[in-house]
Parts: structure tokens; C-alpha cells; sequence
């Protein structure tokens, strides 16, 4: 497993370098990170309107740097994606409307896949 791979899943939060580094929640999925943008959700300004960025893995453990990197942006067509969009839906902690949590995310958010 790779270092990316690795701490992805190890650590459920990232750096998303965007007019700052931005702390995100994330999953790792089928070879890349899923996070969700707008809508009530994170903050990530202008990060669907990129082609790349940088993000910064650090350790669950000490937060040390564990590694950094250039990834992809793609804006997920949710319906398409149905499978890491529920992955991503099941991590997301202390949202008050669960049930409808990727209804919501349809109507209103942005998934975003990033890949190494």
C-alpha cells in the first residue's frame, strides 16, 4: 500500500491547499478521496473550479506530515457515483438529516474526487 493510500485511510480529515490549506473530511475510495463541498457542508472555496491541487496527509497519531502531493480534481456526477457517494454519506458524522443526507447533497453540495 502506498504512503497515499495508506495514510488516506488511516486518517479521516486532509490539507486541501486552496486560498489557504483547508482541513477536510474525506473517504478513500476505489483508488482515490471523495469530499463534499457546499450545501451545509465544508467549506472549500473554488476547489471544483480547479484542475489540480495540492493536499497534505498527516498522521492520525501525531500529526506529523506523512506525505504530500498533487491530486486531480473531478466534480463526481452523484448519480454516476452512486457507490462512493454512499461510502462518503456513511462516514459523514453528526449530520442532522441523515436519512436524506445525499438527496440533500444532490440538490445542494458538490462531490469532489481527488485523485493522485
Amino acid at each position: 500500500m502506498g504512503a497515499i493510500e495508506e495514510g488516506a485511510k488511516k486518517s479521516g480529515v486532509l490539507w486541501v491547499h486552496l486560498d489557504r490549506p483547508r482541513l477536510a473530511w474525506h473517504i478513500w475510495h476505489d483508488g482515490a478521496i471523495y469530499l463534499v463541498t457546499g450545501g451545509g457542508e465544508q467549506n472549500l472555496p473554488g476547489l471544483d473550479q480547479r484542475d489540480s491541487v495540492r493536499v497534505t496527509l498527516r498522521s492520525k497519531d501525531n500529526g506529523a506530515e506523512l506525505v504530500v502531493f498533487d491530486a486531480g480534481v473531478e466534480v463526481v456526477d452523484q448519480a454516476q457515483a452512486a457507490e462512493a457517494v454512499a461510502a462518503l454519506a456513511k462516514e459523514r458524522l453528526n449530520t442532522p438529516d441523515a436519512a436524506g443526507l445525499t438527496d440533500r447533497w444532490a440538490d445542494t453540495s458538490t462531490v469532489v474526487r481527488l485523485t493522485p
